[in-house]
């Protein structure tokens, strides 16, 4: 929970936007705040709590970090409203129907925490280096659970081409030309981060930082153009086409089935559960939720474009245009 991002949390008009420690004994620290958009929290074992940002001295109750349980008294997980309807079909809403990532406001009201489980109290200097270190991990796991978004957008496309007949057309052929290239970039990307890794202690891993932040960039800068092409690849059905119902009704089905009909050998059952998929991935509120993400999700794309001037070593390549110029210091 930010409240006014330009403050810092003790400047804030309430105390209590970001989680602080509000009191301790031999026992452990009460804490009390809250963390916005936390994601499959409700389905987690331990609810983990990091700072999120640099902190100065006076704001030293807020460089805490622990993990409780779910059922910790105190803690509440408000469930944003976001696809809550129960009554989806799998043929209008072939994705929706049957997976959903529910966020929370996740309120910690008070909430006690033994010792063992605290492992930052206090060192606020050390805030902003942990919540980078979390950047570095959490926006590479981002790249990579995108690729099958992405891959989706692209395969869907492909289909409904095919379906329609228009595949050969060449703004088709350039629009997918586009959304290949905008994957294979992401793929290689992210492998690459992986393999550019360095090893630090304990043997850990850590993803290249520069590359992983360009991914991120790429997949996020170039989403929304990606959504326009997949939409004017499919058409208008997208948001005129009938639904299943209309599909099984015994009484004007048969017209549904004929009407809707793509290229030979397509009827209209199969264009419109291909309708469907892209009308999910790019028009209903689960197309809405995953272009906020694009963009929102583990870091703004200011940060990531911050990220990636940070990590690139100027001083390597202007001497290398100086040795290319005959320049001498």
């Amino acid at each position: 929970m930010k409240g006014d991002r330009s403050l810092s949390p003790t400047e804030q008009e309430h105390p209590d936007y970001y989680v602080h420690i509000v009191d301790e004994n031999s026992k452990g620290i009460v804490v009390r705040g809250a963390k916005a958009h936390t994601s499959v929290s409700i389905n987690a074992n331990e609810i983990i709590v990091l700072p999120t940002r640099n902190f100065n001295e006076q704001d030293r109750d807020y460089a805490v970090a622990f993990a409780v349980a779910p059922d910790t008294p105190g803690l509440k997980l408000i469930s944003s409203p976001y696809a809550e309807s129960d009554s989806r079909n799998e043929f209008d809403f072939p994705i929706s129907s049957k997976h959903k990532m529910i966020e929370t406001l996740t309120v910690f009201d008070d909430v006690f925490v033994p010792w063992e489980r605290v492992f930052m109290k206090g060192e606020w200097q050390m805030a902003g280096p942990l919540a980078k270190t979390f950047v570095e991990f959490h926006r590479f796991t981002a790249i990579s659970y995108k690729l099958p978004l992405v891959d989706l957008l692209l395969g869907s496309s492909e289909l409904i081409a095919d379906y329609n007949g228009t595949e050969r057309a060449s703004h088709i052929r350039d629009k997918i030309t586009w959304l290949v290239s905008y994957a294979e970039t992401l793929r290689a990307l992210v492998k690459m981060a992986a393999v550019e890794c360095k090893i630090v202690d304990l043997d850990i891993a850590v993803p290249n930082t520069l590359i992983v932040n360009m991914a991120k960039w790429h997949f996020a800068k170039n989403y929304h153009q990606s959504i326009a092409y997949v939409q004017d690849i499919a058409g208008g059905l997208l948001a005129t086409a009938p639904g299943g119902d209309d599909l099984q009704s015994a009484e004007i089905g048969a017209y549904v089935r004929k009407y809707m009909g793509g290229r030979r050998g397509i009827d209209g059952e199969k264009r419109l559960k291909a309708m469907n998929l892209i009308k999910e991935l790019t028009t209903t509120d689960f197309g809405g939720y995953q272009a906020v993400l694009a963009v929102h999700a583990e870091g703004s794309i200011e940060a990531e474009k911050m990220a990636t001037l940070r990590e690139h070593d100027a001083t390597k390549f202007k001497a290398y245009a100086k040795e290319m110029a005959g320049i001498e210091d």
